[in-house]
């Protein structure tokens, strides 16, 4: 793209191989070309998928790669034809840094369906080189790609927005799931959960937190503001609150049954998979037979577009 200017050398956090033991890295920044930022890392969030990367169990995985893809910095460099930012500015990058532009999905500001995107570590720039993630002390990326983060957002409170945050908010806007008062289940209290509950909460949704244990019951309704809290191990309670709620996030990031979550939904539901699960999911045929269709798709923040949709694969299981 352009002409390109001379290479920096910086350091990251690197793993080496499938221990997912990280230690310390130097390497060259691609060359920043005329639509390039260069951004000093502030922060970055640690997500449960850079633990599968790093540990390859996906099968994918090329090292050394330096994770990292809820990125927030500030801008240090602009490309001469950069004109969304300038020095000083907040920003965050995401989980994509890159795309063809010219095919029909870019052409329709959906450049999380191109088939030549690129990841913002383990893959490869349009140059030839790898692209290295955000447990670093820089980052060069097309400006399409950086999003700017307000001046009153404290940066470290922005870093798990721009996987986490998006991963929940997308698809609550994106299945029409954020009118006021429907009831939302959320499946899983990690890192995405947390996120959920907070969002689902601020769209104004009555909220089910659901659980293994009772262990995390405090945190769900005293600290992040959840209505109700249900551990799916209480048969009796589970029974008592079938075809109770609108639609459920499923946050959880290991092989586990759908059919008990399932049948918490009301007719018309919304089941969707947000964990990255690196085994195949199994529920029984009848589901299917019943009226269950599943749909997938992808999201990724993108400047502009101003969507802020978030960068995972969803799985939409809608009961009818």
């Amino acid at each position: 793209m352009g002409s390109l200017e001379s290479e920096k050398t910086v350091t990251g956090y690197a793993a080496r191989d499938s221990s997912g033991h990280l230690s310390p890295y130097t390497y060259s920044l691609r060359k920043k070309g005329p639509e390039d930022v260069i951004v000093k890392v502030i922060y970055c969030g640690i997500c449960h998928s850079d633990l599968v990367q790093m540990r390859n169990e996906m099968g994918m995985s090329n090292y050394p790669m330096v994770p990292g893809h809820e990125v927030v910095g500030v801008v240090t460099e602009l490309g001469s034809e950069v004109k969304k930012f300038k020095v000083g500015d907040h920003v965050g990058v995401g989980c994509i840094v890159g795309s063809c532009r010219s095919c029909g999905n870019c052409n329709q500001s959906m450049e999380q369906y191109c088939s030549k995107r690129i990841w913002t570590y383990n893959d490869v720039n349009h140059d030839g080189t790898p692209t290295q993630g955000g447990f670093a002390s820089s980052m060069v990326v097309d400006q399409m790609f950086v999003v700017r983060i307000p001046e009153n957002l404290p940066l470290e409170q922005a870093a798990p927005l721009l996987c986490a945050g998006v991963t929940v908010f997308s698809p609550l806007k994106h299945f029409g799931m954020a009118e006021p008062g429907k009831r939302c289940g959320i499946l899983g209290l990690g890192g995405v959960g947390h996120m959920g509950v907070k969002i689902a909460k601020a769209f104004g949704l009555h909220v089910t937190v659901i659980s293994s244990s009772d262990k995390k019951k405090e945190e769900a309704m005293e600290v992040l503001g959840a209505d109700v809290y249900l551990v799916s191990k209480d048969t009796e309670k589970m029974m008592e609150a079938a075809e109770s709620l609108d639609f459920i996030m499923d946050t959880i990031p290991v092989a586990h049954p759908l059919e008990p979550y399932l049948a918490l939904l009301k007719t018309n539901g919304k089941l969707v998979m947000l964990g990255v699960v690196p085994e195949p999911l199994h529920f029984v045929t009848p589901l299917l037979i019943l009226g269950i269709s599943i749909s997938s798709f992808i999201c990724v923040i993108s400047s502009h577009n101003g969507r802020g949709d978030g960068p995972s694969v969803f799985l939409c299981a809608n009961l009818s």
